[in-house]
């Protein structure tokens, strides 16, 4: 049986959703980000339980199909950004679409009008964290943080960030420099 999680959207959460799939009684097969598949069938009481406990810790059991559409792509853009080395060759509408097995304009359409954001600002929302973590980082430049994400220059990247965070990439790079120099003062 597979069940849907909202907010699922890191390492730990898998980490907790299984904690409380083992104290639940519960055998899990698999434990993704927003999707969990368990062995036996659960009973009301216990999806009441499991959705109660989820709720204390931020996670939402989903019940709606729109809902649990939404979360998928929220997932696979997570996933596909933040915990792959390579982000896929295809363009990120047919990637989605294949993965998920439902045409690009049918998805876009209902996650614009749940999110009130389009399917490309929520991953370029994504794309400018990843690049704020990889500068703090510090292990690659700009030059091969612009070419990892699939960027067409080190100036769309850069003009993107700006317009995102009101801050050229260097001078985000050097608010992080200044303040680890300021603690170090103390």
């Amino acid at each position: 049986m597979k069940l849907y999680i909202k907010y699922m959207v890191s390492l730990r959460c898998k980490m907790m959703v299984k904690e409380e799939l083992i104290s639940l009684g519960l055998h899990y097969v698999v434990v993704d980000l927003g999707m969990i598949e368990i062995l036996e069938d659960i009973s009301p009481d216990q999806r009441l339980q499991l959705k109660t406990n989820l709720m204390k810790s931020g996670l939402e059991l989903l019940d709606d199909k729109k809902s649990i559409l939404i979360e998928k792509i929220k997932n696979l853009i997570v996933e596909m950004i933040h915990y792959t080395d390579e982000l896929p060759k295809v363009n990120y509408s047919d990637y989605i679409s294949e993965k998920l097995g439902y045409d690009y304009t049918y998805l876009a359409n209902i996650f614009s009008e749940v999110k009130g954001i389009t399917i490309q600002q929520f991953i370029i929302l994504h794309k400018i964290e990843r690049v704020k973590e990889l500068l703090i980082y510090d292990e690659l430049n700009l030059t091969e943080i612009s070419y990892k994400l699939h960027y067409s220059s080190v100036a769309h990247l850069s003009n993107q960030f700006k317009k995102i965070t009101g801050l050229t990439p260097t001078f985000y790079k050097q608010l992080k420099n200044k303040r680890k120099a300021n603690l170090e003062d103390l």
